[in-house]
C-alpha cells in the first residue's frame, strides 16, 4: 500500500474483500474456475433472455422474471469470485499493495487480450452470416452490442478468478517434536 491516506470508504472495503468467512466457497482451484464457469454460463442466460425479450413477438413478460430470478445466484458467484481475488478489481489503486498492483495490470492485460479475440470472432461471424444471408442481420446487432459490452464489463473478473492462486499454507504451525534442540 502507498502512503496515501485510506477513507472510511477504502477501509470497509479493504476489511469486506479480505473477509475470509466464505473461503470454502473458493479455497481450492476447481472450487474458483466452477464458479467462474457458472458465473459466465449465467451472464449468457441473461444475454440469451434479454436478446429474447427484445426479439420476441408480443414482448413475453417471462424472460424478465427468469433474469429477476438468476440475479441472486449472479450477484452471489460475483461475491465469491471478489473474494477469491481479494477484491484486486474492487479496490482502488492506492489499496493494494505492489504485488497486487502488478497482479491487476496482468489481469487487466489478459482479459484486454481475450476480448479483442471475441470481438474478433464475433465480427467475423457477423460478416459470414451477413455473406451468407446476403444481408446483414440487423435484428441481432442491438442485442449483440448489449452483450459484447456485457462481457467486456466482465471479463477481468473471470480472468481474475480464473487464474487466482491458492492461498498459502501457514508457516506458523509447527508438528510436534519438528522443533530440534
Amino acid at each position: 500500500m502507498t502512503t496515501t491516506r485510506l477513507t472510511r470508504y477504502d477501509r470497509s472495503m479493504l476489511r469486506l474483500m479480505n473477509d475470509r468467512r466464505a473461503a470454502s466457497w473458493y479455497a481450492t482451484t476447481a472450487r474458483r474456475r466452477l464458479t467462474v464457469a457458472a458465473h459466465a454460463a449465467l451472464t449468457l442466460a441473461f444475454g440469451g433472455l434479454m436478446t429474447h425479450f427484445f426479439l420476441a413477438k408480443g414482448e413475453p413478460l417471462w424472460p424478465v422474471a427468469v433474469m429477476v430470478a438468476l440475479l441472486l445466484p449472479w450477484m452471489f458467484a460475483t461475491g465469491v469470485i471478489n473474494g477469491a481475488t481479494r477484491g484486486l478489481l474492487e479496490l482502488r489503486e492506492h489499496v493494494l499493495d505492489e504485488r497486487q498492483s502488478a497482479e491487476r495490470t496482468r489481469v487487466l492485460a489478459r482479459a484486454h487480450r481475450v476480448m479483442t479475440l471475441l470481438l474478433a470472432a464475433v465480427a467475423v461471424s457477423l460478416l459470414i452470416t451477413g455473406g451468407v444471408a446476403g444481408d446483414a442481420p440487423k435484428a441481432y446487432a442491438a442485442p449483440l452490442l448489449i452483450a459484447v459490452l456485457v462481457v467486456h464489463w466482465v471479463m477481468p473478473l473471470w480472468v481474475a478468478g480464473w487464474h487466482a492462486q491458492d492461498e498459502p499454507a501457514d508457516d506458523d504451525v509447527l508438528e510436534p517434536g519438528a522443533v530440534g534442540v
